[in-house]
Parts: C-alpha cells; sequence; structure tokens
C-alpha cells in the first residue's frame, strides 16, 4: 500500500469500499460534518477511485447544510443540526444533487466543546440513502463514541461510515 498520510486502517477500509462498490456497479457520495472530509479524503487516497466515488459534500455549518443539500431549516431547528432527521436529510441531499446510487451523511460533535447533556461529545449521527429505495426506508443511527478526543471521535465517524458505504451493510 502507498503511503499515506492519513491512517492505515482508514486507508484499507476506503480500498475494500472502493472495490466492493466497483464489483456492485454503483457510485457514491457523501456528506460530511463533523469529519470534515475525512471520509472523502480516505476514498480519494485509492487510485482507481474514480470509477465509484463521484461527490463529497463538507457541509460544516448549518447554513451550508440548508444551502447546498437543501436540508430544512426547520429540521435543524426543531432536532439539531446533529440528528437523525439532519443526517437523512444530508444523504437526500447529497444524492439528489450528484448522480450516485448511494449516500452517507455525518454529523456529530468531535469536540471538545459544543456536547451537551443530550448529545455528548462522541455523538455522530449516520445515515445512508439510496436512489430508487423506498422513502421510508431509512437507515440511520446515532452513536456515541466517548470522548476520545476530537481526532479519535473524527476516526471512529469515518470508519463507521465507510462501512455504511460497503453494499448489503447492515443498519448502524
Amino acid at each position: 500500500m502507498p503511503d499515506s498520510i492519513l491512517p492505515a486502517s482508514l486507508v484499507e477500509l476506503a480500498e475494500r469500499v472502493v472495490a466492493a462498490n466497483r464489483r456492485a456497479g454503483r457510485t457514491i457520495a457523501v456528506a460530511e460534518s463533523c469529519t470534515g472530509g475525512l471520509v472523502s479524503a480516505a476514498l480519494t487516497e485509492i487510485a482507481g477511485s474514480s470509477e465509484v466515488f463521484e461527490a463529497g459534500f463538507v457541509t460544516y455549518s448549518n447554513d451550508m447544510k440548508s444551502e447546498l443539500l437543501k436540508v430544512s431549516q426547520d429540521v435543524i431547528e426543531t432536532f439539531g443540526a446533529v440528528s437523525i432527521a439532519t443526517a437523512w436529510a444530508m444523504a437526500q441531499g447529497a444524492l439528489n444533487k450528484s448522480h450516485a446510487n448511494v449516500a452517507v451523511a455525518i454529523t456529530g460533535i468531535a469536540g471538545p466543546g459544543g456536547g451537551s447533556e443530550q448529545k455528548p461529545v462522541g455523538t455522530v449521527v449516520f445515515a445512508r440513502a439510496e436512489r430508487g429505495a423506498s422513502p421510508d426506508k431509512i437507515v440511520a443511527d446515532m452513536h456515541y463514541f466517548g470522548d476520545t478526543g476530537r481526532g479519535g471521535v473524527r476516526l471512529q465517524a469515518a470508519l463507521c461510515a465507510l462501512e455504511l458505504l460497503l453494499p448489503d451493510s447492515p443498519a448502524p
């Protein structure tokens, strides 16, 4: 494997994701918030990833979630930026703004600040949307990785998001 500035575990999983999606004949997109492009960076670390990786949206602010991915301000205000509703809307937005077959969204609180009693640092929400899937087939879940430091939370979130991009991966 070529040298990478990214952790080997991330690059190895990205390599599996690219190969599996190539075999499945599907393209992917990601909508990232707390990971700040880490999933996209891992995917593009793989030679030939352009065959399957179509788009990456880093929408760190709520305004950009609304403007670029068309996440409703009502959803963000009602449920919060770190919510299943927001992650699901981000995944749907990534599908709508691309030609990808599947999209994964990540939004969370990497820390060290920003957490609350209800959503402490280390809380990350994931959603996967597939083109043509039944609208009631929502694949989304909230995970708590613990306050393992900003880098630790972001790495665990990126690994989880990549797992969701594997064909036939279970719900989070």
